[in-house]
């Protein structure tokens, strides 16, 4: 009983004193800069609205121009925002010099790679390798190159390099490319925390649960199954059963909308800490999905996390035992 109401004492104390730890923010934010990718909706969008509010120098890149409009009648004039689209070496480069321009002397203080898109998803051997460079292409390309376009202005700054990867980009659990873009974002923000110590520079990653956006829309996510299935070739087909789409609808409905968190400012709070803490931490992983059971299992060993993956997933017509 001892040691347990000790072991809980040591538990306590450690959290108490991170907490303490964390409180402390960065002076002078009026003149900070700060670069944040997709930010038309979601995570993004609430992050540029969030630090304006907290006074920094938002500069909010956007995809459409509904999306730049919209926050320019939402916010002050500090926050100016940008057409981006990341695939493209042009677009980022010319958002890098216009970046460059505005910053000055004084640099970058952080940049945030929010930007993602989660289709096509769908079993691996339904897709083609044009489907996996179309969703690299965004989530993890964009990525690096959003980073490396303004890295020598965050060097100017000792700012940081806040990367949006998720508990996926830990344990895979859904075929297709998100979960390979995810790794990969988990493996250059490693890299590149390393390489940027010297220098001062901070280097965060966010990894979210479950939450409702665009990401986890069971419609959009459903209709891209579909999308899929009905270009697949009969045998394709066959293989997985003619009830396995509807099934695969029902699934999404029911488990993705049950799990996922409505309180987007949970991720959004995480962002906010690794940009304006003064000790920020180097990892977050906002939800509880991802604190109890994602996190927890991708430190199992492979059969355990193989057999409770497959035993939740929807029975194939031609399955092998």
């Amino acid at each position: 009983m001892n040691l347990f109401l000790l072991g809980l004492g040591l538990v306590v104390f450690y959290y108490l004193y991170r907490w303490v730890r964390e409180l402390p923010r960065v002076p002078d934010k009026g003149n900070k800069y700060v670069y944040i990718t997709g930010c038309d909706s979601g995570f993004g969008n609430l992050l540029a609205r969030y630090l304006d509010k907290q006074g920094f120098r938002v500069i909010a890149a956007c995809f459409t121009e509904r999306g730049e409009e919209d926050l320019k009648k939402a916010c002050s004039d500090r926050l100016s925002t940008t057409h981006l689209d990341v695939r493209s070496k042009e677009s980022v480069s010319k958002v890098a010099s216009m970046i460059k321009e505005k910053v000055g002397e004084r640099g970058l203080w952080a940049v945030v790679n929010n930007a993602g898109v989660a289709i096509p998803s769908a079993p691996c051997d339904w897709l083609t390798i044009d489907d996996y460079k179309s969703m690299l292409d965004v989530n993890l390309n964009g990525v690096i190159a959003v980073t490396l376009s303004v890295l020598p202005l965050i060097k100017k700054a000792r700012g940081r390099v806040v990367n949006v990867a998720s508990v996926f980009g830990r344990i895979s659990v859904v075929g297709g490319p998100y979960c390979v873009s995810k790794y990969g974002v988990e493996a250059f923000n490693d890299s590149l925390r390393l390489n940027m110590k010297p220098f001062g520079i901070k280097v965060l990653c966010i990894e979210p649960g479950f939450f409702k956006t665009n990401v986890t829309d069971a419609a959009i996510l459903g209709k891209n199954v579909k999308m899929l299935w009905e270009k697949l070739p009969q045998e394709v087909r066959d293989d997985y059963g003619p009830d396995f789409l509807d099934k695969a609808d029902v699934m999404m409905k029911k488990k993705v909308t049950q799990i996922s968190d409505a309180d987007l400012m949970k991720v959004v709070s995480c962002m906010e800490h690794a940009i304006s803490a003064v000790r920020p931490r180097t990892r977050y992983s906002p939800g509880w999905d991802a604190k109890l059971f994602w996190l927890p299992l991708s430190y199992m060993p492979t059969f355990v996390s193989d057999y409770l993956m497959l035993k939740e997933a929807i029975p194939i017509a031609k399955s092998v035992q």
